[in-house]
């Protein structure tokens, strides 16, 4: 494997890594509004969260760092490109931080349901336009020969990539449910549940929906060798075990399966992606490709080096993390957030 290959590889660790933690931060986010009946119970929903979600945030910037370092054309391209999307994916994570960060510094009922709404959009507008990107990456985008984005906003909210939106959106809430069925108990618990149940179900047939049509808008199931479609089919059966988790109460088990999920897609995503990084749906010609679009060999291998040998850290570090608020959180104790 050479080392615009295994960057590529890095990136995608990256992102699934990012999609995996973060997805049941905005699943709890998207949950909010709908699960928590009092402020009591919502201060216990975001404490469940609360001593990770940021932590959790890490993982993109690393990977927009390694994009940036590693594959210049593709950060440059992708950046301006995207622009509007991300500039309001953006925002979206701004309202939502300052929502974790600001929401109990007040007592009143009107600023604390202010913030609990910021979280609730600041969680759901990131949750769908990360599948709107990843669909629209998969289909194809309107690049030219200098490797400039043509389109628009509106470009972007085609069909398949709002039923790519779509799907992601349902996953996070379903991982979120999931994840609370984990940290909470009581009557918030058998609320995850249900939420659970009903957005499992409509995950599963989303995900149904997106492979069929990626069969016919995106070349994932043609490709040559490893076929990646099959990595989404494999999703699809992972979010089926989960519903058959939940009718045995193994919730554990079903967080799992979701996340395997997860993974599943979005390998399957970037299996299907390379060895381009972006396709051009003008001239396969102008496509970005893991070579056309990278650094020099030289900056590689010192990111290499500095990878293999911080990366160890930082994953240890958010594993104790994870060990260390490991307890289940009811509306009896101290809440921080």
């Amino acid at each position: 494997m050479d080392l615009n290959t295994l960057w590529f590889a890095l990136i995608a660790i990256l992102f699934v890594g990012y999609f995996f933690l973060e997805g049941f931060d905005y699943g709890v986010g998207i949950l909010l509004p709908w699960l928590g009946r009092s402020d009591r119970e919502r201060r216990v929903l975001l404490n469940t969260v609360g001593p990770h979600w940021d932590g959790n945030e890490v993982w993109l910037l690393t990977a927009g760092g390694a994009m940036f370092a590693a594959f210049p054309n593709w950060y440059a391209t992708l950046f301006s490109g995207f622009y509007l999307a991300l500039v309001l994916m953006l925002l979206a994570l701004i309202l939502r931080g300052v929502g974790f960060e600001y929401r109990s510094r007040d007592e009143s009922p009107r600023w604390r349901n202010a913030w609990d709404w910021a979280i609730f959009a600041g969680s759901l507008l990131p949750a769908l336009l990360w599948g709107v990107a990843l669909a629209n990456l998969l289909r194809g985008l309107p690049i030219d020969a200098q490797m400039n984005y043509t389109g628009n906003l509106l470009t972007l909210l085609n069909p398949y990539g709002l039923l790519g939106g779509l799907f992601t959106l349902l996953l996070f809430t379903l991982h979120g449910a999931l994840f609370l069925l984990l940290k909470t108990e009581g009557e918030i618990r058998r609320r995850a549940g249900a939420a659970a149940l009903w957005s499992g179900a409509l995950a599963t047939l989303a995900a149904a929906l997106f492979a069929v049509y990626s069969y016919f808008a995106s070349g994932l199931f043609q490709r040559p060798g490893p076929v990646p479609g099959l990595l989404l089919l494999a999703g699809l059966a992972a979010l089926l075990a989960v519903r058959a988790a939940l009718g045995r109460e193994r919730a554990g088990w079903a967080f799992v399966f979701n996340g395997l999920a997860i993974i599943a897609s979005v390998a399957a995503i970037f299996l299907g992606l390379y060895p381009h990084v972006m396709i051009s749906s003008l001239n396969p010609a102008w496509s970005l490709t893991v070579y056309n679009a990278s650094s020099s060999p030289y900056t590689l291998r010192v990111m290499t080096i500095v990878a293999l040998t911080l990366v160890p850290f930082v994953l240890a570090y958010q594993a104790w993390s994870y060990w260390v608020f490991r307890r289940r959180v009811d509306v009896r104790e101290r809440l921080t957030y």
